[in-house]
């Protein structure tokens, strides 16, 4: 059985290699139930949640994700999300592999925007802003450079000075990467805006996206989070990872429907309809593009499976 560690899953998910996983795994499917969601009573604490997010093909690999979501651990210096990511032969029930569940989902996530850039975004898009400065952001700009000629990245957060030490610390070769403070003016400026963030009210107004951008919502993972406004929603040609993720858990899409500002048909196609070609993506150089990604643990198998036959492979 293999264990690996942060540092060796980051080595063992190579983005290119996982985009290309990706797109395999949903062009061939997989069962994928949403995700478990169970409390946990801490004593004297909130609740902590517990998620379990399993995926199977047959005859081949289960994976299951188990996350412990604790919200009080930062009294204890700890962070508030621990998961790990446990690997098993579909055939036999032997387990695998234990991998780092943190890394994985942080590069499947990632790796999934950058799966759907590459059929939403304009092919000449060179100028990113990310929205956010937390530990996802980092992986989505190296991911979307990695698909598309991004010459210019803005960061952008709420705490200036996370976004501007998040700029120094990346080094991307031919790009250039600074922190910004003025939101509205540079969503005018993107050609790609990617936001991952925890925000309960909308911080990209349809009024400051001009004509061709791709909107890559990551972050507002619940229905009563949100990171973009009605006018950006209606302007836009809707996107998701999944159907059922999106109607279920973003609150971009979520809220909208309930509004009635517009309907689940909206959403004209998913990353499975994207990969087996049953959706073109983007259809003209003008079109506002909004993908909402959610997760599913189809992502988190492909990225699982691919991080164990590396490393197997390396050992042998």
């Amino acid at each position: 059985m293999l264990i690996l560690d942060a540092v060796q899953t980051g080595e063992a998910l190579d983005r290119s290699a996982l985009i290309s996983a990706l797109r395999d795994a949903f062009r061939e499917g997989c069962e994928a139930p949403l995700r478990h969601h169970h409390p946990v009573a801490v004593p004297n604490e909130a609740d902590a949640t517990l998620l379990l997010m399993p995926a199977w093909q047959s005859g081949k690999y289960l994976g299951i994700k188990h996350v412990m979501v604790v919200p009080e651990n930062h009294k204890r210096g700890k962070s508030a999300v621990a998961a790990s990511y446990l690997l098993y032969s579909s055939v036999s029930g032997e387990l695998l592999a234990i991998i780092d569940g943190n890394e994985l989902t942080k590069r499947r996530t990632a790796a999934a925007s950058a799966l759907a850039s590459t059929y939403l975004s304009r092919v000449d898009s060179n100028h990113m802003l990310m929205i956010g400065a937390g530990g996802l952001a980092p992986h989505l700009i190296k991911a979307h450079c990695n698909v598309r000629p991004i010459t210019t990245v803005e960061i952008w957060a709420r705490d200036s000075n996370k976004s501007k030490q998040l700029a120094e610390s990346l080094s991307i070769e031919g790009v250039d990467i600074s922190a910004v403070v003025d939101l509205n003016s540079q969503c005018a400026r993107a050609d790609i805006i990617s936001s991952a963030t925890l925000s309960d009210s909308p911080l990209i107004l349809g009024e400051n996206v001009r004509a061709g951008t791709h909107i890559d919502l990551v972050g507002a993972f619940t229905p009563s989070m949100r990171e973009s406004d009605d006018t950006l929603i209606k302007a836009s040609t809707l996107f998701a990872d999944t159907f059922e993720g999106a109607l279920s858990e973003g609150g971009d899409y979520v809220q909208p429907v309930a509004d009635n500002i517009i309907t689940a048909d909206d959403i004209v196609a998913d990353l499975y309809a994207l990969s087996r070609g049953e959706h073109n993506g983007r259809q003209s150089d003008q079109e506002i593009t909004t993908f909402k990604s959610t997760g599913t643990s189809l992502e988190d198998l492909a990225a699982g499976i691919l991080a164990f036959e590396f490393a197997t492979e390396r050992s042998a």
